[in-house]
């Protein structure tokens, strides 16, 4: 796993504000992988999970969590401590999801997928996965990529190119998809379109 991580003891401010100016950064630049600040007292939650839910997820925010996240008791009691947001175990009232199995993606069309009128209105789905630059390679190109970019994440699915495909023809509607692992993050906006790179 390629490891991106620094550690940021001193001030949670600070490091909040620098974790949201790299998610912003990931999504208005896809494919590209931008480095977290983290923390790793978050102990119950991966870290790089924990570091992007206490930046964009608070007490007004309906999230989702996969399985492995809805049965750790001390997972809940730490999001609930450090966001407040209150939880809802039907994906598609989700603002964010957060998917802790690094080898699953869940099905992209039981998550919210906004209105033509609200498109914002849809989920983001935040995963962590085995890494960002040892998978299947795929080629992205879109918005905010100047030239087709290639990015190999990992624990995406035989079938992600497939999936999104079905994704990105929503647009303006569809999720958007956050990927995380040691301490890099990568987005991928609906408005990404991707293709399967041969071996």
């Amino acid at each position: 796993m390629t490891a991106f991580a620094t550690q940021q003891p001193a001030d949670p401010v600070f490091r909040a504000q620098a974790n949201f100016r790299a998610l912003m950064d990931a999504l208005s630049r896809p494919g590209s992988i931008q480095r977290l600040l983290v923390d790793d007292d978050a102990g119950a939650i991966d870290a790089d999970l924990a570091a992007i839910a206490q930046t964009l997820i608070d007490h007004e925010t309906f999230l989702w969590l996969s399985p492995s996240l809805a049965d750790d008791r001390k997972a809940r009691e730490w999001l609930a401590f450090a966001t407040g947001a209150p939880l809802v175990d039907a994906p598609e009232r989700a603002a964010f999801a957060l998917v802790a199995e690094a080898d699953a993606l869940p099905d992209l069309r039981a998550f919210g997928q906004g209105t033509q009128e609200y498109p914002d209105c849809s989920t983001t789905i935040v995963k962590a996965c085995g890494g960002l630059t040892h998978g299947p390679r795929l080629a992205c190109s879109g918005p905010g990529i100047k030239t087709p970019t290639t990015v190999a994440p990992a624990g995406l699915g035989t079938d992600f190119v497939e999936r999104w495909a079905e994704n990105r023809v929503l647009f303006p509607r569809g999720v958007d998809l956050i990927l995380c692992a040691g301490g890099g993050v990568m987005g991928m906006p609906r408005t990404l379109t991707i293709k399967r790179l041969e071996v």
